[in-house]
């Protein structure tokens, strides 16, 4: 299993959290984003920069990983190609997305997308809490525990 971090929107947090259990398990990481990201030195995490764009660190994210991987990002449509291509799919919030979820989570947001179109302030997700940032750390430790079965 290697990880992939959706990075250009990834919390501070997060990434912290993410360079600690990639060098602790010796998981090969690789954070994409279409800016410079300052990475702790170490084997087996690295950044890629992407040219800017519409879905570019997406789409490069979607064109590397292998079935198995994980890929961590709050991008729903980013979540559902993935999950078809066999990885496993967690949010910075720690939810994990699967086959089992990720449609209705599609349909809400398209929902949302129609609604801001339309005029409708729908204002921006809440800041990242103590508790969601543990319930990240849980799912990730719980994802790198089964891989290495």
């Amino acid at each position: 299993m290697k990880i992939w971090v959706d990075a250009d929107a990834c919390p501070v947090a997060i990434k912290e959290i993410i360079f600690r259990a990639a060098d602790r398990t010796a998981t090969e990481t690789t954070l994409v984003a279409n800016h410079y990201l300052k990475v702790p030195p170490s084997k087996v995490i690295r950044s890629i920069v992407v040219s800017s764009g519409f879905d570019v660190a997406d789409d490069h994210i979607a064109s590397s990983v292998n079935k198995g991987d994980l890929v961590v990002t709050n991008d729903i449509p980013l979540a559902d190609e993935v999950i078809t291509l066999g990885c496993h799919v967690i949010n910075t919030r720690g939810e994990k997305l699967s086959k089992e979820n990720i449609k209705s989570r599609l349909n809400i947001r398209d929902f949302m997308d129609t609604m801001r179109a339309s005029g409708v302030q729908t204002g921006g997700p809440a800041p990242l809490s103590q508790r969601e940032r543990q319930a990240f750390a849980n799912q990730l430790d719980r994802l790198l525990a089964q891989a290495r079965v």
